[in-house]
């Protein structure tokens, strides 16, 4: 008999089997769970939906998605951001249908009600005559998106009024960011602009990968080591810290074996240097000039990579670039991904173009490491919705492992910066960490 009904005693018993190092498999294609997710997780928290420089100018907008509330996401006349639903509160249609652009008012295309950058209704095709003077359109704004905020130039939104502060949110992810986001004065910029593209894989099973699963590359990457592109020691991945955060957050700093490098600072322009000094502590500089590959997810469904990747062949440099994605769950089986490039403003044009062609070739929707991913994914989620899968008979040991270094790897003891380091990135302490946040959420009242 297949899961029916996911209830409190069912997702008591996810979180024992968690404690215990194991995840039921039937949790990636549970429309049930993916219900409670919605309600519990995405409603309540902070949602990642943009970057400030791509609304640099007053009047600039993007539309994005907090999963089905589309979001009209705006730079103001006085240079506040402000996030509003994009719906009409006429007759509820998608205000703005554009991904992007520039405007001063939003004029639905359905029965022409026009509202400014404010939210304000300004406009009704012959309002006195079908409404009379009596409608109070103060009453018929655009509705704001509850809580926003940023840090770091990442504009973050929740639709939950009483959602923490973003910075308790956050937590020790800041200071992470900081070496990644804040390196510069100036900081990043996205390039062009962000990728979508569809995946048949359930939210859990990406934000996973990118937040606590190293120990794939050396067999899901394996022919962009045959092709030159990735170092040749099988073991690369594993070298570094994993670093599990509160929150459910985690990131993994991948360096060398020896924690050595040739090249400083992810090979990061060399007249950018003295920004490092000036902005980063002595700690972060250490990690950023040692750093491989930066990698992790902030909960729930924001993952990143910083690594150093050629922009071709096995001829072509080595170029960093900070990627950040959001897994869009649309269904428990389906997500859609919404990927920024981004790179430090200060500099070079040639540098910030080869750092772009270096994300489309990796990490762009057609590229190599991308295509690798995504085909694995979509198999978990194929053989997460058969019976025995989803059935209750004990028999059929319907979990999956998650006990890489389960009492066998110890935290390091002297680590001089936030959360829990463990000197390997081969480790499931992120994932675990991560599983056990997530059921909380869904046991929360």
């Amino acid at each position: 008999m297949a899961y029916t009904t996911v209830d409190a005693t069912a997702l008591k018993d996810i979180k024992e089997k968690i404690h215990t190092g194991v995840l039921p498999q039937w949790v990636f294609s549970n429309q049930q769970i993916y219900e409670l997710e919605l309600e519990k997780i995405y409603a309540r928290t902070w949602n990642f939906i943009g970057h400030e420089s791509e609304i640099r100018n007053p009047g600039d907008f993007v539309t994005r998605w907090i999963v089905h509330d589309p979001v009209l996401l705006l730079r103001d006349q006085d240079g506040q951001i402000r996030a509003y639903l994009n719906s009409c509160t006429h007759r509820g249609a998608q205000l703005c249908v554009a991904d992007c652009g520039n405007k001063k008012t939003f004029t639905c295309p359905y029965h022409g009600w026009t509202f400014n950058q404010r939210g304000e209704l300004i406009g009704i095709i012959a309002g006195n005559k079908v409404y009379g003077e009596e409608l109070d359109r103060s009453q018929w704004a655009l509705r704001r998106i509850p809580r926003v905020e940023t840090y770091q130039g990442m504009i973050f939104a929740s639709l939950n009024p009483d959602v923490e502060p973003l910075d308790e949110f956050l937590g020790g992810m800041k200071w992470y960011f900081d070496i990644m986001l804040g390196r510069t004065t100036n900081g990043l910029e996205v390039r062009g602009v962000p990728h979508r593209w569809l995946i048949r894989t359930n939210w859990k099973i990406s934000a996973d990968n990118f937040g606590g699963d190293p120990y794939h590359v050396a067999m899901s990457h394996r022919s962009t080591v045959e092709l030159g592109i990735s170092p040749q020691d099988p073991m690369y991945a594993s070298y570094g810290y994993q670093i599990v955060l509160e929150n459910g957050h985690g990131i993994n700093i991948c360096t060398t074996k020896d924690g050595t490098t040739s090249r400083p600072y992810q090979g990061l322009p060399e007249e950018l240097w003295p920004e490092f000094e000036k902005n980063l502590t002595a700690e972060q500089r250490d990690i950023l000039y040692r750093a491989v590959v930066f990698v992790g997810n902030c909960f729930p469904n924001l993952s990143f990579v910083s690594p150093m990747h050629g922009t071709g062949g096995p001829d072509e440099p080595l170029t960093s670039f900070v990627n950040f994605r959001t897994w869009r769950p649309l269904a428990p089986d389906l997500i859609e991904v919404c990927s920024w490039c981004m790179v430090d403003k200060d500099a070079s044009e040639e540098f910030k173009e080869a750092s772009y062609r270096s994300y489309v070739g990796s990490f762009g929707p057609g590229g190599t490491l991308e295509q690798d991913d995504g085909e694995i994914w979509t198999r978990v989620e194929d053989a997460s919705k058969g019976f025995m899968v989803q059935s209750k008979d004990v028999h059929y040991n319907n979990v999956l492992n998650y006990l890489m270094g389960m009492g066998r790897v110890e935290p390091i003891e002297q680590w001089r910066a936030p959360g829990t380091a463990y000197p390997t990135c081969w480790l499931d302490a992120i994932s675990r960490s991560f599983y056990e946040h997530w059921v909380d959420q869904l046991l929360s009242e």
